[in-house]
């Protein structure tokens, strides 16, 4: 008679769970990195403001500098995006579109009275489109991403 517990001898599980949450966590990380690389690519340093729909230009470089990625161990999942700005609602508002207070130009830099106003500006999305353009390099970071003896 042939005893079902013979698997237990074949197999180190902890080695291979170990070798699994490694493989699954480079493969996250290395993922996430690929997007945030993609993002920061399609925000062009230029004075010029991007057209609604287009990736936003980068006048300051703060948006291309804050977009940063981070692996979660409890969802074991990978989060990109922009951080960084406490107050701010641009990076938000720059993906998805929506109302916005500005300040006078000439009245911030002359100390005068600043006048704000509130505008509607047109999504100019960043981070949608460098998933959607990563996509198909997923499989290939997952691909052999399990490894051990």
């Amino acid at each position: 008679m042939i005893d079902m517990r013979m698997k237990s001898l074949f197999f180190d599980r902890p080695k291979v769970r170990k070798a699994v949450d490694h493989g699954k966590r480079r493969a996250l990380s290395r993922a996430g990195a690929f997007i945030r690389q993609r993002a920061r690519t399609s925000i062009r340093p230029r004075k010029k403001s991007s057209r609604p729909g287009e990736p936003p230009s980068s006048h300051t470089g703060l948006l291309r500098h804050f977009i940063l990625f981070g692996y979660d161990r409890q969802r074991d999942s990978v989060v990109v995006g922009p951080v960084g700005f406490k107050r701010s609602r641009a990076p938000n508002v720059l993906e998805f579109g929506g109302r916005a207070i500005v300040e006078s130009g000439r009245a911030r830099r002359s100390g005068r009275t600043r006048k704000k106003r509130t505008v509607r500006i047109a999504a100019r999305p960043y981070m949608r489109p460098a998933l959607e353009k990563e996509r198909s390099n997923l499989p290939v970071v997952w691909r052999n991403s399990v490894k051990g003896g």
